[in-house]
C-alpha cells in the first residue's frame, strides 16, 4: 500500500463483523495488511478474524461502539500500540434506520441513525488522523450509499446521513491534503446480503407492493440488472488505498452496478 510506505499496512475497518465490512477486511488481508477489526458485536468480529488468519493475515479485534468517543479513541490507540501506526481507516459502520414517512419517525430513531452513520465517521476520523498527520501519509475511505443520491421512500434519516458524508469527505480532503492524506467516499448500490433483503421487505411494506416487485425495482435500476456484490465494494476500497489511486482524493465513487451514475 503506497500510504503505508511498507509492505504490511495497518488498516482499521469499522463494521467489520459481517457484510461489506467483512469483505473489505478480507480483501485488505489479501494485500498483506494488518487488520484492526472494530464493531459492536465481538463474536462476529472473531469470525472475521478467523477468516483473516486462514488467509495468513494478522488481525486485532477491538469491540467498539463508534458513537462513543472514548471507545473510538481506545480503538485507534490499540491499533498504534499493536502495529505502530495507522495507514488506512475504512469507516464502514452504519445502520439502516427506520422506514416510515418522516412525520412518523421518532426523534430518537432519527438521532440514532445520524449518530452511527455520520457522527461515527467524524469520531473515527478525529481519532485516527493525528497518527496519519504525524507521519504525513494515510488514506481514509468512507462507505456511504447511493441512497444519499437516489433516495428511497420512507428513508429520510438514512439518506440524510449518507448524503452528509459527501460533504464531510470533500471538506476533509481539503483539510488533510497538505499533510499527504487522501480522503474518499464509496457509494455502494444495494449490496447483496441480509441487510438489503430487510430494506427490500421494508420498502414493499411501505409502498404496499409485493416483495418481488420491490426487489425488481432494485435490480431494474441497474444496467447490469443485478445488485452490487460485497466483493465489488471491497475491491474499490483496496484500490482507493493503493498506489494506483495516488491522485484521487475528495472523490465520491459509485459502486452500484450502474444504478447511480452521478
Amino acid at each position: 500500500m503506497a500510504e503505508a510506505g511498507q509492505t504490511r499496512a495497518t488498516v482499521i475497518v469499522t463494521g467489520a463483523g459481517r457484510g461489506i465490512g467483512r469483505e473489505i477486511a478480507l480483501a485488505f488481508a489479501d494485500t498483506g495488511a494488518s487488520l484492526v477489526l472494530a464493531a459492536r458485536t465481538a463474536p462476529a468480529l472473531q469470525e472475521t478474524r478467523e477468516l483473516v488468519l486462514q488467509r495468513g493475515g494478522r488481525a486485532l479485534v477491538v469491540p467498539t461502539d463508534v458513537t462513543d468517543p472514548a471507545q473510538v479513541q481506545r480503538m485507534t490507540q490499540a491499533a498504534v500500540d499493536e502495529f505502530g501506526a495507522i495507514d488506512v481507516l475504512v469507516c464502514n459502520s452504519g445502520i439502516a434506520g427506520p422506514t416510515a414517512p418522516l412525520w412518523e419517525i421518532e426523534p430518537e430513531e432519527w438521532r440514532e441513525t445520524l449518530s452511527v452513520n455520520l457522527e461515527g465517521v467524524f469520531l473515527c476520523c478525529r481519532a485516527a488522523l493525528p497518527s496519519m498527520i504525524e507521519r504525513r501519509r494515510g488514506s481514509v475511505i468512507v462507505i456511504g450509499s447511493m441512497t444519499g443520491k437516489r433516495p428511497l421512500h420512507g428513508r429520510t434519516p438514512y439518506t440524510s446521513s449518507k448524503l452528509a458524508l459527501v460533504g464531510l469527505v470533500r471538506t476533509l480532503a481539503w483539510e488533510t491534503g497538505p499533510h499527504g492524506i487522501r480522503v474518499n467516499l464509496i457509494s455502494p448500490g444495494g449490496v447483496r446480503g441480509a441487510r438489503i433483503e430487510s430494506v427490500i421487505e421494508a420498502q414493499a411494506q411501505s409502498l404496499q407492493i409485493s416483495v418481488d416487485e420491490s426487489r425488481s425495482r432494485f435490480t431494474g435500476a441497474s444496467p447490469l440488472a443485478r445488485l452490487t456484490e460485497p466483493e465489488d465494494v471491497a475491491a474499490a476500497a483496496v484500490f482507493l488505498a493503493s498506489p494506483a489511486a495516488a491522485g484521487i482524493t475528495g472523490e465520491d465513487l459509485n459502486v452500484s452496478a450502474g444504478a447511480a451514475m452521478y
